[in-house]
């Protein structure tokens, strides 16, 4: 049995290790796991992740959940070009400093923003109220702005003149609440610049088709979704908000 990666390719963390793999030339299976569907919750795959979360891995017995420590793996197994995870001890803590960062700062206002805009109104057919859309917004835009100074600076890429995992990281991240209709590059020309410089790294056909789904979210209907999972987000999402 061959490497097997477990993904849905609406989820930012999926894509970057699909986009990892893939522009590593390295060999796998893609097992699509429909998270609307409620795929995740099956015993079948529950046998893979206990945590029933994508992505997950598995290489022959071996199974493996969370995103980076996956990329981490990928990494070290298939011996990838030292700038994706440096070996110089300060390039590599540039980009372990933002993988350390990054989950309750862009992950987490740019999955609050995604989900507000797209996910809720879906759910309860109601858009959000204006006033807590903006909320969200600005909560978002406040982690930008540390990103742009603390981060990126004025270099091409984190952890200095190439790509690595924390840009990959960050840029698919960033494009859940582009996808969502917040054009949050649009009057930041160095972050447009810097998502240019990323793209052509990884390749921009490749960036392209992980991004086709997601682009295409607010096609998305409520039947789409399994009764019990949409009934269970709603009251998340109600929480949430």
């Amino acid at each position: 049995m061959g490497l097997e990666l477990y993904l849905d390719l609406l989820s930012q963390p999926c894509r970057a290790l699909y986009i990892f793999a893939r522009s590593n030339n390295i060999p796998f299976e893609f097992k699509r796991v429909q998270l609307a569907k409620g795929q995740h919750k099956t015993e079948e795959f529950r046998k893979v992740n206990v945590l029933m979360k994508v992505p997950a891995l598995r290489d022959g017995s071996f199974t493996l959940a969370e995103s980076i420590a996956i990329l981490l793996y990928l990494v070290q197994k298939f011996k990838t070009p030292d700038h994706w995870y440096p070996a110089d001890l300060q390039k590599r803590a540039r980009v372990d400093e933002y993988l350390c960062w990054q989950h309750v700062n862009i992950r987490a206002k740019g999955s609050k923003l995604f989900l507000s805009k797209v996910l809720l109104p879906l759910i309860t057919g109601q858009p959000l109220p204006p006033e807590k859309l903006e909320f969200a917004t600005e909560d978002l835009n406040v982690a930008l702005k540390q990103f742009e100074e603390k981060f990126l600076q004025d270099k091409p890429f984190i952890a200095g003149s190439e790509v690595s995992l924390a840009d990959l990281v960050a840029l698919v991240e960033l494009m859940q609440p582009v996808c969502a209709g917040y054009d949050l590059f649009e009057e930041r020309p160095a972050l447009a610049a810097w998502r240019r410089r990323v793209e052509e790294a990884v390749g921009k056909e490749l960036f392209l088709e992980a991004h086709q789904d997601i682009m295409n979210v607010k096609n998305l209907t409520a039947d789409q979704f399994a009764p019990e999972l949409l009934e269970n987000f709603k009251q998340q999402l109600l929480k949430q908000n």
